[in-house]
């Protein structure tokens, strides 16, 4: 039986075991980011579904921007918890781009303004569609100032456009 690669549409749909409550482990890939966001071990945690990460990147209108720490922290508050697994929710972010462009190919309309979801520390993402410089592109046509620190790209003063999402 040959395999069908899943589309980034499919990759996006909610997962039946998300979202999910953990004990926060040191060994958990994202424990080291998780605890910077403030939760120890034993802390409850939770893995978000897509659709919740999507929900959120739908809220950031256009000249404000978000964060992988916003999105983390928000849907943690939902679900009354310390933490929110950083790893999967930036897989949910990636993904979405991926899945908005797709659709955009196929000559229709996924309205995620992916490009305003930023790294940590307000970093562009080399793994959305077209790399940094795409995104770079995109949020220099809302009016913000791109920076490179080494072969990164940041948007100045982030902080200062950060959008409140519930």
């Amino acid at each position: 039986m040959a395999y069908k690669k899943k589309s980034w549409q499919e990759k996006l749909a909610d997962k039946k075991n998300l979202p999910k409550i953990l004990k926060l482990q040191k060994s958990f890939p994202c424990y080291n980011a998780v605890h910077k966001m403030g939760a120890e071990v034993g802390d409850d945690v939770v893995l978000a579904n897509p659709s919740e990460v999507v929900t959120l990147m739908k809220q950031v209108p256009k000249g404000k921007l978000i964060t992988l720490v916003e999105l983390c922290q928000t849907i943690a508050k939902k679900h009354h918890v310390k933490g929110c697994c950083s790893l999967t929710t930036g897989i949910f972010i990636m993904t979405a781009a991926n899945a908005t462009e797709e659709v955009a190919n196929q000559g229709k309309s996924l309205p995620i303004p992916y490009w305003r979801t930023l790294k940590v520390d307000g970093y562009l993402n080399e793994k959305y569609p077209g790399g940094a410089l795409d995104q770079k592109k995109l949020l220099e046509q809302e009016g913000f100032i791109i920076q490179t620190k080494g072969k990164k790209f940041f948007v100045k003063d982030f902080e200062k456009y950060l959008a409140k999402v519930k």
